[in-house]
């Protein structure tokens, strides 16, 4: 049996020939004949002279191969009432229909479809649909607001927008159609056309450029599958920057059907005809890898679930879903776990559910702690699998590989490197640490197939960004160690990017809105400790001299401009006043030494302070739970 530590040593001393192999499970209309193409570093590209099309891998070859009655997707609302399954052939008949509607629209090969939906069976079609045809799609979370919708139109430039009318939020109907209708108002770019998904409800008012999804697909033809070059865009996805200047990530074709199908069986254990549930939005990345493509390239079952882990009804919904499903591999966050646990402590929903056929439960988006996961394997008694990636990652960079060989699990790490990174651990001035020290995590290029290739636009931000920190490497912009066993630590972000619930939500962003009221002078946002979410935003505003009006109004008024601007994502309700902010002498706002004091950690005050009467001055509230 081939072992992790031979499969992980093969896969740096020898990637042309490991990753040679995986692209054998790929159908591919011109098989690669290089593999990794470094004449541009750091730009490098993953077989280069390689064509295919990720909707046909997905899709048409399992239903070629006999399959087409399996079950593809299932899709189970209990915001709405609805369960329904999708065969392989009834989904690529829908997505074939619905790329034939934009061909009609005018999409082709390279041009750019944002999909602004909940997560509903349209949205899947409509990713699978810009797929077949070469087009390459951003999908934005719909939770959004209308200016962030707006920046991200402006940097896609897409020539169709498809939207639904509205999604669901617990027992609240968000109506999105407004939203859209004043981002595309605000974008300097127009898109031709907006598709628009009526759902009952709430019906959308339509405008000139507005057309009904029903109507589209019902005029179209349905379109084949468009062969293109392995390193052509697959699509967009949009990550929060430490400038408040979303990131467009860029995953392309090849590179990313490869590593995904290399890790269903080989990480999640997954075969065809197995079913697996990833509780996410097809917003995030997990909805992108693990509920619409890995699995459907591997000719299993995904389940895609419209609802919230409790109060849809009752904390007991996702150990229903994988008890009617039959779920073998379910994926979800950490903060699902938490409020699962905080509703339901002992555990007395799961007892009305068999959830027998599930063998695996993993966790990732952002840290683990420790007693969460012993929760929940007291719980489940099956195997709860901590693993770390990013959405520039496109796919886990540390698990424990339950598909290869599974090992002792550690509380608070993710185990090991995932065969093709290469993770160190560098100190401030790029050299390696000892074992058990912390420092800068980082992966050495190249980067391995799946991984971002740039970023939209932008390959001098990608290098900025990414790159240039330490020569040779990716900043991942995570913390932590390796221990003496080969096992990885993250202990969190070392940057201003915090995780809210699995969430990455700039600061930056969130001080630009507070920033933006003409009461404020300065202010700061930093991310503390929560037990439920793992992390929360805190602002902490200081007042022009002139400003006289009522704090705890102006606290609920800043809380609004937020969620306005950002959307309801971004968590941010607790704004305090504060007569000012500890900074160094050269102007920087200390958040570090702010962040650990308002987690009860007595950090030493750095050395650069330029003034340690006003840290002594907001200490009381920092340390306000």
């Amino acid at each position: 049996m081939i072992n992790y530590r031979t499969t992980f040593r093969a896969s740096l001393d020898w990637p042309e020939a490991f990753w040679t192999a995986a692209a054998a499970e790929i159908d591919w209309y011109r098989a690669p004949t290089r593999v990794l193409d470094s004449s541009n570093p750091p730009h490098y590209r993953w077989f280069p002279d390689g064509e295919l099309n990720t909707c046909y891998n997905a899709l048409d070859r399992h239903i070629e191969a006999g399959r087409g009655d399996c079950d593809a997707l299932i899709y189970d609302s209990p915001v709405t009432g609805t369960k329904t399954t999708y065969s392989y052939a009834r989904l690529r008949h829908d997505v074939a229909q619905f790329a034939g509607a934009l061909a009609e629209l005018g999409v082709t090969r390279g041009d750019r479809v944002v999909i602004y939906m909940p997560t509903i069976p349209e949205a899947a079609i409509a990713m699978l649909a810009c797929a077949r045809i070469g087009a390459v799609h951003s999908v934005v979370f719909g939770g959004f607001a209308a200016n962030e919708l707006a920046i991200r139109i402006d940097d896609a430039t897409p020539k169709v927008v498809v939207a639904a009318s509205c999604g669901i939020e617990g027992k609240r109907i968000v109506e999105y159609k407004p939203l859209l209708d004043r981002a595309v108002e605000q974008a300097h770019h127009k898109p031709a056309f907006c598709v628009i998904l009526q759902r009952p409800q709430a019906a959308a008012e339509m405008g000139e450029r507005d057309i009904a999804w029903s109507d589209a697909i019902a005029a179209a033809t349905p379109a084949d599958c468009v062969p293109v070059a392995s390193t052509d865009p697959l699509y967009i996805l949009y990550t929060s920057g430490t400038t408040g200047k979303p990131k467009g990530v860029v995953r392309d074709n090849g590179g990313h059907a490869v590593a995904l199908c290399w890790t269903m069986s080989n990480v999640y254990d997954v075969a065809p005809r197995d079913v697996m549930f990833s509780a996410s939005d097809v917003g995030w990345i997990v909805g992108h890898s693990y509920i619409v493509y890995a699995p459907l390239f591997v000719g299993a079952t995904t389940v895609l679930y419209e609802g919230k882990p409790v109060g849809t009804p009752d904390p007991g919904q996702l150990w229903r879903v994988v008890a009617e499903h039959g779920v073998r591999t379910m994926f979800t966050a950490p903060t699902t776990l938490r409020v699962i646990r905080k509703e339901d402590p002992a555990g007395a929903f799961l007892a009305d559910h068999d959830i027998s056929r599930m063998r695996y439960l993993f966790l990732g988006g952002e840290r683990l702690d420790p007693e969460t996961l012993r929760w929940a394997q007291d719980l489940l008694g099956i195997p709860v699998v901590d693993h770390w990636w990013q959405t520039e990652t496109g796919w886990p960079v540390a698990a424990n590989l339950m598909g290869l060989e599974p090992m002792p699990i550690k509380p608070g790490s993710p185990t090991v490197p995932v065969p093709g990174w290469d993770i160190g651990v560098l100190d401030i001035d790029g050299r390696p640490v000892e074992t058990g020290v912390d420092g800068a995590l980082v992966l050495k290029l190249p980067l391995p197939p799946g991984s971002l290739t740039t970023l939209w636009n932008d390959d001098n931000r990608f290098v900025s960004s990414y790159l240039s920190r330490y020569t040779g490497y990716y900043l991942t912009g995570d913390g932590g160690h390796i221990d003496k066993d080969g096992y990885v630590f993250v202990m969190g972000r070392i940057d201003d990017v915090i995780n809210v619930a699995g969430h990455r939500l700039s600061t930056g962003a969130m001080e630009e809105a507070l920033a933006g009221h003409p009461a404020v002078a300065e202010c700061a946002v930093i991310g503390v400790a929560d037990p439920i979410k793992g992390q929360i935003p805190r602002g902490f505003v200081v007042l022009k001299d002139d400003v006289d009006t009522d704090e705890t109004d102006l606290s609920a008024e800043l809380v609004q401009r937020v969620r306005t601007q950002i959307g309801a994502v971004a968590a941010l309700r607790d704004i305090a006043i504060v007569p000012g902010l500890p900074k160094t002498r050269s102007g920087k706002i200390l958040r570090k030494t702010m962040r650990a004091i308002a987690d009860g950690v007595e950090d030493p005050v750095p050395s650069t302070i330029d003034d340690v009467s006003v840290l002594d001055a907001i200490r009381p509230i920092l340390r306000r739970s």
